[in-house]
């Protein structure tokens, strides 16, 4: 405890000298958020990191988050603790497969999921993240037919809440969402009878149909602490059990294993620690360098999103 504590504290002064902010997303080690400026979903830092005075962003997430942050901020420096943090969901789309559907079909609406490089970004008309993408997918004219990528069911869930025939879905999967199992929800739901569940829409729709609450990470987290309950099935990355517990420490939450790690962590997020983050402040680096032209290009649906509500 006393070497995380000392690192953390190198941590606050580096950012003092660097003029920085700290943003974390939930899926972090909770030494991470304890040190961050702002912790939240994909959606929230996208804002979030717009709106600081400061020279230095250290985007303690995955890779295409600091992509992102570098869109909105192109006149600052984005750092990352480990350029290896990558994302299975951008690592099954990439730009030339996009391109190559945008050829074959120019007509179509290309929605890009945040989770995505931002050379794909680029190509695409608007992006979402799992927060707002029914609305998103609502924004778009009903007569359009519509290209949803990369996530199989997150893709899934958004036909299904908006009611859109005129829809094709990327097949693409993230490593932890779509790998837990429905027959472990029902077994804790059995275990647990009192227990309400809680799931991200990236689960399978066997998970979804069990589900209480559907919703973003942010929003899960939001939900078990405002309702009334007091014991919850969680199924997401068990990173959030960080802010679940500072915000409701009363409450009792159950996180589900996938059938991936039998766990319910992230390995990409998990490559970042305290070392790293400390490290790539002192160095400012691995830093995250795009051209303009790549920039403007993803700055286009990246904005889209940003204004629907």
């Amino acid at each position: 405890m006393l070497a995380i504590a000392s690192i953390a504290e190198e941590i606050r002064d580096l950012k003092k000298q660097r003029r920085a902010i700290l943003l974390a997303h939930h899926y972090q080690d909770s030494e991470i958020q304890e040190v961050a400026d702002e912790v939240g979903d994909s959606l929230e830092l996208a804002r979030k990191a717009q709106s600081f005075d400061g020279d230095v962003i250290a985007f303690c997430g995955v890779w295409f988050m600091a992509e992102t942050a570098k869109v909105l901020n192109p006149t600052r420096m984005v750092v990352v603790p480990d350029r290896e943090a990558s994302c299975s969901l951008v690592e099954c789309c990439s730009a030339d497969q996009l391109r190559a559907y945008r050829e074959r079909y120019p007509d179509h609406v290309v929605v890009s999921y945040i989770n995505t490089s931002v050379e794909v970004k680029a190509l695409s008309d608007i992006l979402c993240t799992s927060r707002n993408a029914v609305q998103v997918v609502n924004s778009i004219p009903p007569d359009k037919t519509v290209l949803f990528l990369p996530d199989l069911n997150l893709g899934n869930y958004v036909k299904r809440e908006t009611g859109r025939e005129n829809m094709r879905i990327w097949q693409g999967a993230c490593i932890v969402h779509a790998t837990f199992p429905g027959r472990r929800v029902a077994r804790a739901r059995a275990e647990h009878p009192e227990a309400l569940v809680a799931a991200h829409p990236e689960c399978p729709a066997e998970v979804l149909s069990m589900a209480d609450f559907i919703g973003s990470t942010s929003a899960i987290i939001h939900w078990c602490v405002s309702h009334a309950g007091s014991e919850f099935i969680i199924v997401t990355e068990s990173g959030v059990y960080h802010s679940l517990h500072r915000l409701a420490p009363e409450k009792t939450f159950h996180f589900i294993r996938n059938e991936q790690c039998n766990c319910s962590e992230c390995p990409y997020m998990r490559r970042n620690t305290l070392e790293k983050l400390r490290d790539c402040l002192l160095t400012l680096a691995p830093r995250v360098e795009l051209s303009p032209e790549i920039i403007e290009q993803a700055a286009v649906p990246l904005r889209r999103m940003l204004a629907v509500r």
